[in-house]
């Protein structure tokens, strides 16, 4: 008996020691990006500790058990053999992606990227071959080290295999059977301790995430999370558990967010000089305002056209941020409705309702068109001519890690518009794809970029990406102008989303979530500024408004414009959180770990509060639909 429980033990601190190695070689793979002292090492594995003792109990369910039978029945080495290789493979994936990823999405390892591995080759195309190979070589070394480990436990405290519960008739004093009945019981009174350490107490609150926040830095709080429990716990809190977002009663939730979203457009003047023009809506990757500095271009594009100044991105990736501005509904912290074909065919779209004025609709994106479920979300929302990477000619389909590269695509977007000898109005909508990890612009353009008199300094290797991104739009609109199509055009300009970039954060959604919206073309009646606070899901109603169309269907955009939009706001949510902007301030606010991780308003409770019924009103349409 002495000898099972030994091992049980051993085998639990081994679990918590790689725990907690791994949080140490974390910190480590970012002390250039991140400065901390080897006191901070020491209160990330403190105060990091209470999650780690709980998942390492999750890990010992399964020893415990093979423990327990063999206490009656002989049981081989091989189930605790096999068990280990998957624990091992599992914890050391969960370790290197964990640390591979935070710098990229500035988070812990959660259950999104589950979604991207219906499209591996998409997956990785923010990173080159030597980066994916180097991984893979650690994670493999890793999972030998810990299946290793494990093994080395087992032998040191484990009576030799196959393991053998009946003592010798010599030993037995008591009987074997009192033995035997008195061990099992032991394990059996074992259980419920392991259940209350696994739930984190006997309290209404259960083990999660929050609880070993305790710095006023980000960095320090996501190197306390166990990585693994970070994963396990958004997979149960993620895909059909939107429950979480149930705060208020119905009426409550309808009286805060009473103001929020309104479906009429009542205008006083309009931005545009003919109802019925050609459409270009261009969604440019990443391209928050944080790069106005090097999209000149951009910049001088803004003088000439209505440029939406206070406009954020509902979302922090791609998908959502194409849904939200295609078809003006909302983004969740936890899901992505074009994954999800049954919830995003049921979305309005501005290609579905210009189909029915009699519009023609395509779309082109350079990259792969079912990643992220993309060609399903477009079919299904009216979009009739699809142009991917798939239509271009081999030597271009991998000018660029995640397909054709800009400078092609506007070419091929360019001839498209100007080309056009249709009889009726025509909807364009292009994703840009060049301005996205790993920033793979044409060789020679950093030399061309650096003798630009426009620009005085030299730009990293992410500025150089929007720069170039910059230029392509540039010789794009230019073109434009010189044809006849531009006296009808409408052209729509607005970033996907923000991304995390030098001294810009998460802590800092101000500057994160602003984008560009900006419309230009032969259709716009004279330059403005519109300074109303917005989302890009406000373009939809904004523009069915501006062509005196009903966008009633459109639940949560607003037509910022109408002297309906009496309480502007902005929303953004990212992995759990949600970020909400109004005249009075803005907040950060945390689900996981509920607590604000800013609150810079003159009534932070407040926002919080309407934070909270918008996304209990949205989620609940999501569930409905």
């Amino acid at each position: 008996m002495k000898k099972r429980l030994s091992y049980l033990a051993c085998y639990y601190v081994l679990l918590v020691l790689l725990f907690s190695a791994a949080k140490v070689l974390f910190m480590c793979c970012y002390r250039e990006q991140q400065s901390f002292a080897a006191g901070d090492v020491a209160d990330v594995l403190l105060h990091g500790l209470s999650l780690d003792l709980s998942t390492a109990l999750y890990f010992l369910l399964v020893p415990f058990l093979l423990t327990a039978v063999s206490v009656w029945l002989r049981v081989p080495r091989w189930p605790f053999r096999a068990y280990y290789a998957v624990t091992a493979a599992a914890m050391a994936l969960a370790f290197v992606a964990d640390t591979s990823l935070y710098g990229f999405w500035q988070f812990k390892l959660d259950a999104s990227w589950l979604q991207y591995l219906e499209t591996p080759g998409e997956a990785v195309a923010s990173v080159t071959t030597g980066w994916l190979l180097l991984r893979a070589a650690v994670a493999v070394a890793a999972a030998v080290l810990i299946f290793l480990l494990q093994c080395l436990v087992e032998r040191a405290t484990l009576p030799p295999s196959p393991l053998t519960p009946h003592p010798s008739p010599s030993s037995l004093h008591p009987s074997p059977l009192t033995l035997h009945l008195r061990e099992t019981l032991l394990y059996v009174l074992l259980i419920p301790v392991i259940v209350v350490g696994i739930r984190g107490g006997i309290d209404e609150s259960t083990t999660n995430i929050g609880q070993v926040y305790y710095s006023d830095r980000q960095f320090l709080n996501h190197a306390a999370v166990n990585p693994v429990f970070s994963f396990l716990y958004s997979a149960s809190h993620r895909l059909d558990d939107l429950s979480q977002y149930a705060f208020f009663s119905d009426v409550e939730s309808r009286r805060l967010a009473d103001n929020v979203y309104t479906t009429e457009s009542i205008l006083t003047d309009t931005l545009l000089n003919t109802r019925r023009p050609d459409i270009v809506i261009i969604l440019l990757e990443s391209a928050g305002e944080q790069f106005a500095g090097v999209m000149p271009h951009l910049q001088q594009l803004k003088d000439e056209g209505v440029y939406f100044s206070r406009c954020y991105a509902n979302s922090w990736r791609t998908d959502r941020g194409t849904v939200a501005t295609l078809s003006g509904y909302p983004s969740f912290p936890t899901v992505s409705v074009m994954k999800m074909p049954e919830k995003s065919r049921s979305l309005p779209s501005i290609a579905g309702t210009l189909k029915r004025q009699g519009y023609s609709t395509s779309y082109l994106y350079g990259g792969d068109i079912n990643f992220t479920n993309m060609r399903s979300y477009l079919i299904g929302t009216g979009w009739d001519h699809l142009t991917s990477k798939e239509d271009y000619p081999p030597q271009q389909r991998r000018t660029a890690q995640w397909g054709v590269r800009d400078d092609i695509t506007f070419g091929t977007l360019l001839q498209l518009i100007t080309t056009s000898t249709h009889d009726t109005p025509h909807l364009w909508g292009y994703s840009t794809l060049s301005s996205h990890e790993p920033w793979d612009v044409p060789e020679d353009y950093e030399a061309r970029s650096a003798g630009d008199g426009a620009r005085d300094r030299q730009y990293d290797e992410v500025e150089n990406a929007f720069a170039y991104l910059d230029d392509c739009l540039h010789q794009f609109v230019t073109g434009l102008k010189a044809s006849t199509q531009w006296e009808n055009l409408l052209v729509v300009l607005i970033a996907d989303h923000g991304i995390l970039h030098g001294e810009v954060d998460h802590q800092r959604p101000l500057e994160k979530n602003h984008i560009p919206m900006l419309w230009i073309g032969g259709a716009v009646r004279e330059p403005r500024t519109v300074d109303a606070i917005c989302n890009q899901s406000d373009l939809c109603a904004t523009l069915l408004g501006q062509l005196g169309l009903s966008h009633e269907e459109y639940t949560f955009s607003r037509d910022v414009l109408s002297r309906s939009y009496v309480y502007p706001t902005a929303v953004n949510n990212y992995s759990n959180a949600q970020w909400i902007v109004d005249s009075t301030g803005h907040v950060l606010y945390d689900f996981d770990t509920r607590r604000f991780v800013v609150a810079e308003s003159r009534d932070s409770e407040r926002l919080l509060s309407v934070s909270k019924a918008m996304l209990q009103t949205t989620t609940n349409d999501l569930k409905n639909r």
